[in-house]
């Protein structure tokens, strides 16, 4: 079990996040048109796998904006958006926001995600929840990258995850 904090309460989590050189663990996600993915649905493809808790926060927002900013620079890449929000919220969001550069997709239909890829909030208020991380891959779904934010609030290292795909 890991451990990250929320305001400095500590939230546990379950699952281990992929570890660069690893293959990726097996995903099924579910996206804005409700239908299910793989990572096969990205072959050739390297996958900057953006998790967050949910786009109706502020953090989240922030991410999900920035990543769809930097994805326009990024060739044969995918940003994947990944929360338990249902898949409608997700479109919603993306649309009022005008972002076109990444996908989002959903854990609602397969929570098994959460802790195959070790990002399952658990034990506390935010169980169901995935926890702030950002898993890159290149087009083989070999781990590039890898970082279980460390408090809830923060954003991601934006420049570590995008360093690798350079």
């Amino acid at each position: 079990m890991q451990q990250i904090t929320r305001a400095g309460e500590p939230l546990d989590v379950a699952g281990t996040l992929p570890a660069k050189d690893q293959a990726a663990p097996k995903m099924t996600l579910t996206n804005t048109e409700l239908q299910d993915v793989t990572l096969a649905t990205y072959a050739g493809k390297r996958k900057v796998l953006n998790i967050i808790p949910s786009v109706d926060t502020p953090t989240c927002a922030m991410s999900t904006r920035r990543f769809n900013e930097l994805a326009s620079n990024l060739a044969d890449t995918v940003v994947l958006v990944v929360s338990a929000d249902l898949p409608f919220a997700a479109k919603r969001f993306c649309g009022a926001e005008g972002l076109d550069n990444v996908e989002t997709l959903s854990t609602f239909r397969h929570p098994e995600f959460r802790e195959d890829w070790g990002v399952a909030l658990c034990n506390n208020s935010m169980e169901g929840l995935c926890a702030r991380a950002v898993v890159v891959l290149d087009a083989d779904n070999r781990v590039l990258h890898s970082e279980l934010v460390s408090e809830l609030k923060n954003e991601p290292d934006y420049d570590a995850a995008l360093a690798v795909l350079s």
